[in-house]
């Protein structure tokens, strides 16, 4: 049975991803801070009280794993908030790279030793960390936090290759959540299916790549 364990599992895009993946017939990990009621309801393993910026509950996280290897990683956990040229609010950026960039980092390397030989890391990001496809400007943590994410994988697929563990950045599409005040184009439970179908696709050969969930393609850097 594949094991996978999922960041930001309580609600949102995360819970979709859950169900899922227990669907596909995984033993899933659902790691949070607070379960929710939806998230116990699915009947999976539910690792709760793990704040993903905190190093200690990282560590915390890999004790209670004791001797699981998982097959696939799957970073979803995010905050985005709705920062502007006239109003910085910098510790605001400062949460959006701590949660967004640097916790999926230092989960993968806290969970290093957790990972099989051939098991797959998947980093939901956004097309907003697309330096080339920033059209709009503005939302400058969240895009400089996704933007980080997007390198920290990339190097991550070269220095995990010769364990053949494959890295995968996945773009969710606009999805109407609670982050995105329920607006959006994809509910949260399309998009999961996406990343599901990214997820499954993703090789040794593919490594690195950046995609969109929903469709498919290619996004640019």
């Amino acid at each position: 049975m594949t094991t996978t364990l999922i960041t930001g599992a309580n609600r949102g895009v995360g819970l979709a991803l859950t169900q899922a993946f227990a669907a596909r017939g995984d033993d899933v990990i659902a790691v949070c801070r607070q379960p929710s009621e939806a998230l116990t309801a699915t009947g999976v393993r539910v690792e709760a009280g793990i704040e993903l910026t905190d190093d200690a509950c990282l560590a915390e996280l890999s004790h209670r794993l004791k001797d699981d290897k998982l097959d696939v990683l799957l970073h979803n956990a995010g905050v985005l908030h709705r920062d502007m040229i006239g109003g910085l609010d910098v510790p605001r950026i400062e949460q959006q790279w701590q949660v967004n960039a640097l916790a999926p980092l230092k989960l993968t390397s806290q969970l290093l030793g957790h990972l099989r030989d051939g098991a797959k890391v998947v980093f939901v990001t956004s097309r907003m960390g697309s330096i080339a496809d920033n059209t709009s400007g503005g939302r400058y943590g969240y895009r400089m936090s996704k933007a980080a994410l997007n390198m920290a994988g990339v190097s991550l697929a070269h220095d995990l290759k010769p364990r053949g563990i494959a890295v995968g950045l996945v773009h969710p599409g606009y999805v109407r959540t609670d982050m995105t005040g329920g607006n959006g184009l994809v509910d949260a439970d399309e998009a999961a299916a996406g990343i599901l179908a990214r997820t499954e696709a993703l090789s040794a050969e593919t490594t690195g790549g950046f995609w969109h969930a929903i469709s498919g393609e290619p996004l640019p850097w």
